[in-house]
């Protein structure tokens, strides 16, 4: 076969390309068209991943090729032949008793309906043996059903008018009660909120499934009762950002985020400004035994945005732990911190050039997997972190010494490039090697920053779905909503219970906030509250 030459590179710009694509769709027809409008669009972003070197080439295959995990078996599935030998011994995995169920008493918002027995009530004799007695069981039977239901149903009351045929005058029905004072039911904004910001359905979507019911509920519509639930919702996060602000160990990263009025505001760029970029950064405070999630959105990066948290720390305190990945904007410049760097982000430099260096990354993915099983025995141990940090010492120094030293040794030793992909790995490592093993030497120090990635997944939902946000205020009202989501989540609470506990009693939360904390609420609600 001759040998293949460089095809000519061809730079369009946007606009060339939506001309050549009108230019298109004249001369081809409609299904060719779609195919080549659909081939010339992958290969523009596919053109913009490589010139903006947001992606290695590992990540670019996984992007069009899709890879489902990261997990050393998945990336190295050759087992060994011992292992071999013993999975025909075992023959097929099978699955535990019960697996996949989930427990009656885990629908914990189930409606619950206690059912007696028709005929038989308990101390009556057996109607089998007619000697013993019945006695109810602790454990009574369970049975769940679940019911398909509108988001949003509505009630139309028709209030029956008569009109007197002499004097003219009419009398109207009086409402019930069940009608209430408003239009929409309290309910109703906590609701949205919740599903917009934790479950991410953009206003539109939820417009056209409530008009598709028959139950019409506007966007605008839907914007005003978010709003006037987040008024209510803001001092409860006032105290929590201040609480959060005292925590021990403070997790921070961010994510590119769009909101519209600031993009507009920054483009075309002005000479003299310093940044255009927008971020939502994810903050997790550990404090006081409980978990907060706190989301802000605009032109500060995560480590501005955690300066901006610090300030309102204690005078006095000393200097939290911090966790983040090693980008040069995620630490704080303002204030002092104990920094720890992602050691998962280390760990996927050699995930992403797998295939090239298999036998290299190999080594080095199963022993960072030996110190991740160690971490996961302390925690089902259940040790304190001044005993998780010895077990760590006893466990993992080693290992995470013998890394460095065999890591060195291939590059004295010339057995690898300095400047190919597991060189760079290697010097990644090296770099960032104090912060990477800080949980080898301070007590509580994570292993990674994976809470917080989990975190901000809900801020990119939000960005595939609604595409960002018209306004600061929206972005604002997002934040809010997603902090305090995310934060019951952590706690293990109900978010859309505690959304609607704090709107009901916005008077006591406005006077009270430390009262209304995602774990606590529940013991403030008052006796005659029953939802």
């Amino acid at each position: 076969m001759p040998k293949s030459t460089a095809p000519e590179i061809i730079t369009l710009s946007p606009a060339q390309l939506e001309e050549l694509l009108a230019k298109l769709a004249a001369l081809l027809p409609a299904e060719l068209y779609q195919m080549v409008e659909k081939l010339l669009q992958t290969l523009q972003w596919l053109m913009g991943l490589i010139q903006a070197k947001e992606a290695s080439v590992g990540r670019l295959q996984r992007l069009l090729f899709g890879v489902k995990t990261e997990k050393t078996s998945q990336l190295f599935p050759q087992p060994s032949v011992g292992s071999q030998a013993m999975a025909k011994e075992a023959g097929p995995a099978t699955k535990g008793k019960g697996h996949g169920r989930t427990a009656a008493t885990d629908y914990t918002g189930a409606k619950l309906v206690c059912v007696s027995h028709p005929q038989l009530r308990a101390g009556e004799p057996c109607p089998d043996c007619k000697k013993g007695k019945l006695s109810r069981l602790k454990r009574p039977a369970q049975l769940v059903r679940i019911a398909a239901q509108a988001l949003f149903a509505a009630t139309r009351f028709e209030l029956e008018k008569l009109r007197c045929n002499l004097c003219g005058r009419v009398f109207t029905a009086p409402a019930p009660p069940e009608a209430g004072l408003d239009k929409y039911d309290p309910g109703v904004g906590p609701m949205l909120g919740y599903l917009r910001f934790g479950g991410g359905l953009p206003h539109y979507r939820l417009e056209r499934m409530q008009s598709d019911l028959g139950v019409r509920l506007p966007a605008s519509t839907q914007w005003e009762l978010m709003a006037q639930t987040g008024q209510a919702l803001e001092p409860v996060h006032e105290a929590l950002i201040t609480l959060a602000a005292q925590g021990k160990l403070i997790y921070n990263d961010d994510t590119t985020m769009r909101v519209q009025s600031l993009a507009q505001a920054a483009h075309p760029p002005a000479a003299d400004s310093e940044r255009t970029g927008i971020f939502t950064t994810s903050l997790i405070s550990e404090v006081q035994g409980h978990t907060i999630a706190l989301f802000a959105t605009g032109h500060r990066h995560a480590g501005e945005n955690l300066d901006q948290l610090l300030a309102r720390r204690a005078a006095g305190s000393p200097p939290p732990l911090q966790m983040c990945d090693a980008l040069s904007r995620n630490p704080a410049k303002e204030f002092q911190t104990i920094l720890a760097n992602c050691l998962s982000h280390g760990r996927r430099q050699f995930v992403d050039i797998a295939q090239n260096f298999p036998q290299e990354c190999q080594h080095v993915l199963e022993s960072l997997g030996q110190v991740y099983q160690n971490d996961a025995q302390a925690r089902e141990l259940g040790l304190s972190p001044q005993a998780r940090l010895h077990f760590h010492q006893d466990c993992s120094q080693k290992i995470m010494d013998d890394l460095h030293q065999w890591m060195s040794q291939r590059l004295e030793q010339k057995l690898v490039e300095p400047n190919s992909g597991l060189g760079q790995a290697f010097h990644y490592m090296f770099r960032h090697w104090d912060p990477l093993t800080l949980f080898l030497r301070q007590a509580g120090a994570p292993l990674d920053n994976n809470i917080c990635e989990r975190a901000l997944k809900m801020a990119i939902l939000h960005r595939k779905n609604s595409l960002g946000y018209r306004t600061q205020k929206g972005a604002r009202l997002g934040d809010l909503f997603m902090s305090l989501i995310q934060t019951c989540r952590l706690c293990a609470a109900n978010p859309l219970d505690y959304l609607n506990a704090i709107h009901r009693h916005a008077k006591d939360a406005l006077e009270h906030p430390t009262r209304w904390m995602p774990w606590n609420y529940d013991r403030n609600l008052p006796a005659t509250d029953t939802s």
